[in-house]
């Protein structure tokens, strides 16, 4: 049965390893600096997603100023046909909304574009993706 849970302390070199083997060597790299900012801002905004005690996905998210980013997306497998990541989009979603966030965004970059068809079917639309950040948010199932 999948288990979407928030990050806990013992999760860290989990997946970490998780990410290293599922990103690209790029994606990794973005990804783990953005990581540990984000559980030094706030660990909440990660969620995880297990099966049988193993890690099989992960979302980073942030909150900038009343405005909930989904940073990284990241899953095992693509034989889950977007059931974890669709799973994990929901989990923080729910996030977002009990922090008060009003506009959910979906960073759009290179590596997030085999999720854009996941993230319609779940309800978002054109105004929810943005396309030039400063900093480097994107999505990614690599």
């Amino acid at each position: 049965m999948l288990n979407v849970r928030s990050f806990q302390l013992s999760d860290y070199s989990p997946i970490t390893q998780f990410m290293q083997e599922v990103l690209s060597d790029e994606c990794y790299e973005e990804t783990m600096e953005a990581f540990a900012n984000q559980l030094s801002w706030d660990s909440e905004l990660v969620m995880v997603a297990e099966m049988s005690g193993q890690v099989i996905g992960t979302i980073i998210g942030t909150i900038d100023h009343h405005r909930g980013y989904y940073y990284r997306v990241a899953v095992a497998e693509a034989k889950w046909n977007g059931e974890v990541d669709a799973a994990l989009i929901r989990a923080l979603k729910q996030r977002f909304d009990s922090r008060g966030v009003r506009t959910v965004v979906v960073p759009l970059d290179e590596h997030n574009e085999t999720l854009l068809p996941l993230y319609r079917s779940l309800g978002y639309e054109d105004r929810h993706f943005e396309a030039s950040m400063d900093r480097k948010l994107s999505i990614c199932s690599c």
